[in-house]
């Protein structure tokens, strides 16, 4: 059983809330197209799912998600957008669906919390349709950089990646996208088809907060996770920090937001598999 690092605490909804198709997927958005139906892995309160049935509409569009208290927000998130999503509780390790019933699977910031994720893409693989496309991107936190220096954000990073490995996931998802579909069976070589097996294409994009509205937002959203969240509590209860470590840390995000020069960029793996 592995823990979700980061929990549903209210600075980490207001960070999923952000997500669009086109911030967060546009490497997939130009292989969509109304009619597929789509199957949305960790849809999370559905902002990035939405969008995606609207581009697939009137095709079939599911949100799967193993919390069922973040679906309530994708329900509305839908509605106020007039398109149809519906809303499934269940496990990307065994999903409540017959083989072959969606032309796309997306999941986006899923593997790296996954204790299987050769097994999650596996699973993905069979619920798509031959010719189907399975779309992933994880973020790769060891890649991230930010200015200016902080040793707070360099003590930050040190221990996400520690809570998250503790937990059985894996921070650094990103550059391994394309060795754990190998890994899964997802054979063929990268961008080419001729050998009869899937399409393997990897790719890269990165969020970058730079501005003084987009550092104030960040850099309070982690300030709130690192003294109230879920992994707050983990990172305390397993022993590998403090309350005033946490503290210490949700300071430091404070210094990075206020900082005039202030940038910080996260890498982002990305991979699409076309089926044969």
């Amino acid at each position: 059983m592995v823990t979700y690092t980061h929990g549903h605490a209210e600075p980490v909804l207001a960070s999923h809330r952000w997500r669009t198709a086109e911030n967060s997927c546009g490497y997939l958005l130009p292989h969509l197209r109304p009619g597929l139906d789509l199957l949305d892995l960790g849809c999370g309160p559905g902002t990035i799912t939405t969008d995606l049935a609207g581009r697939v509409a009137p095709g079939r569009a599911v949100g799967l998600d193993a919390a069922a208290e973040v679906l309530g927000e994708a329900a509305a998130a839908a509605e106020r957008r007039g398109v149809a999503v519906e809303r499934v509780v269940g496990d990307a390790l065994a999903l409540p669906f017959d083989d072959a019933s969606f032309d796309v699977v997306h999941a986006h910031q899923v593997l790296q919390h996954l204790a299987d994720p050769v097994g999650a893409l596996r699973e993905a693989a069979r619920v798509l349709r031959p010719g189907g496309l399975l779309a992933v991107r994880d973020v790769d936190y060891a890649a991230t950089t930010w200015y200016p220096a902080e040793p707070g954000l360099d003590a930050w990073l040190a221990l996400y990646q520690r809570v998250a490995r503790g937990n059985g996931g894996e921070p650094d998802a990103g550059r391994r996208l394309l060795a754990w579909a190998r890994e899964a069976g997802l054979t063929g070589d990268q961008g080419d088809d001729d050998g009869g097996g899937a399409t393997l294409t990897a790719s890269a994009s990165a969020w970058c907060y730079a501005s003084p509205a987009e550092r104030t937002w960040w850099g309070t959203s982690w300030a709130g996770r690192a003294t109230a969240s879920a992994f707050a509590e983990q990172a305390v209860a397993s022993g590998a920090a403090s309350r005033e470590d946490l503290e210490d840390v949700a300071a430091a995000w404070r210094r990075w937001a206020a900082a005039p020069d202030g940038w910080i960029a996260l890498l982002h793996g990305e991979m699409l598999v076309r089926l044969p």
